[in-house]
């Protein structure tokens, strides 16, 4: 299932304002805003889950530059998927 990276969420995001946010998209299989540990508030970044890619470019075109707790948000493609790499580590022989 494609996955987008969404930054400069404001330190009040949680996870349930990002799955609702993106739900105007499509259907989002989860949402999860980064937390600090000792603070509990978002660190500025996250990560949605889209049911499909189409979802996702309709999230990038609708949701890419749009307002969220009174922050603009930026969508980007995970970026532990860039140059086709999955972010999975593999046993080296």
């Amino acid at each position: 299932m494609p996955k987008v990276y969404v930054g400069n969420l404001a330190s009040s995001v949680t996870s349930r304002d990002l799955m609702a946010h993106f739900e105007r998209a499509g259907e989002v299989v989860s949402a999860l805003a980064v937390t600090d540990r000792i603070t509990g508030r978002c660190r500025g970044f996250g990560f949605v889950e889209m049911a499909e890619l189409s979802d996702v470019a309709v999230a990038f075109s609708l949701l890419n530059g749009s307002l969220l707790n009174g922050q603009l948000i930026r969508i980007e493609p995970d970026p532990s998927l860039r140059n086709g790499k999955s972010g999975k580590r593999t046993a080296r022989s």
